[in-house]
């Protein structure tokens, strides 16, 4: 347990935190997967410029590393690419 007020402070604050960046990972995984299931390519290229800006914000903020966020969306324009 925390024997300084500052790091009960810093308890604190680690916990909002990761409940924030959790809520922002998993809004970012749902909008790829709800992607990678579109089998329409209009629709799918529609929908692929919001979940680059999500993958970027992410990167932005540190919730994801800034390596991941370009293999994610070198993969899902690779997936829209490949659509009929």
């Amino acid at each position: 347990m925390a024997n300084h007020k500052s790091a009960l402070k810093r308890i604190r604050q680690a916990e909002v935190r990761k409940l924030h960046n959790r809520y922002y990972a998993k809004t970012m995984r749902n909008a790829i997967k709800k992607l990678r299931d579109l089998d329409n390519k209009s629709d799918a290229s529609a929908q692929l410029s919001a979940v680059l800006s999500l993958i970027d914000k992410n990167a932005k903020r540190s919730i994801i590393h800034k390596n991941k966020a370009g293999n994610l969306k070198s993969k899902l324009m690779k997936h829209v690419n490949a659509l009929a």
